[in-house]
């Protein structure tokens, strides 16, 4: 199984046959914001199977991005956003509440909650943000999205890698965000045995740049020292943006690793 950070909330999953696409954005500006990070080739998300989509907002459900995959690809929404979906030209969209899964092959996707908003600017439509867990024959995976801390984390299950939020695309955050202390806590309540920080050094405001740049890089890294003193038995990998792991499974017993 190879997960490749490709910025922000972005992040390219291939096990089992299938490569899988979260909350892609591929280009090079979103509104007022520019991607800092490398620029993205295009063999990083061609031939992409699935694509799991956690909520509307702009910076997450980017159609200019999804207009670069194929119209036939399969994606999953939050429920009540398949109209927005199919309106677009997509035609293989399956809609998700919270506890509801679908299978692709060995593969099992169950959306879970998400403390984020859900509605997409400036008209709509609202759908309740979403985080997915993500069932392999070599893995059991997380993939937070966008979101806050909420109990139900530790309810889970055995996880093994957990994708988590760990800033955002300016030098502040709002409401509805994990920090790196808050994804620190997250991880006392998931105990995964291995944490990704996502969604961060990847998009800023234009004409930020100097202002809180620390913010672009310092954030992992801070999320990592503090889980490592508090929960040391998950291992925070650190992954830059356009950087991947690779992990492996000597047998259906054996001990996850990554190399």
């Amino acid at each position: 199984m190879r997960l490749t950070f490709l910025g922000h909330s972005t992040v390219l999953i291939e096990v089992s046959g299938l490569r899988i696409l979260t909350d892609p954005v591929l280009i090079e500006g979103r509104g007022p914001l520019r991607r800092v990070a490398g620029p993205l080739g295009p063999e990083q998300f061609t031939n992409v199977d699935l694509v799991l989509l956690s909520h509307l907002h702009l910076d997450h459900f980017d159609v200019p991005s999804l207009r670069l995959l194929a119209a036939k690809v399969h994606l999953v929404v939050p429920l009540g956003a398949g109209v927005l979906m199919r309106g677009m030209g997509f035609g293989t969209v399956s809609e998700l509440g919270v506890g509801e899964a679908i299978g692709i092959g060995s593969l099992s996707v169950t959306a879970t909650t998400a403390v984020h908003g859900g509605f997409r600017p400036p008209i709509g439509p609202r759908a309740a943000a979403l985080g997915y867990l993500i069932g392999t024959d070599l893995a059991q995976l997380y993939f937070a999205g966008d979101t806050d801390l909420f109990e139900g984390m530790a309810n889970f299950g055995p996880i093994d890698i957990a994708m988590l939020p760990v800033w955002g695309w300016g030098p502040s955050l709002g409401r509805g965000h994990l920090d790196p202390a808050r994804a620190a806590q997250a991880v006392g309540l998931i105990r995964p045995r291995f944490a990704i920080p996502i969604h961060w050094g990847t998009l800023w405001p234009r004409g930020f740049g100097r202002v809180r740049p620390g913010r672009l890089t310092d954030p992992p890294h801070e999320f990592a020292a503090l889980a490592a003193q508090t929960h040391p038995g998950t291992s925070v990998l650190v992954t830059p943006p356009g950087s991947a792991v690779s992990f492996v499974r000597q047998n259906a017993n054996g001990v996850l690793s990554p190399f």
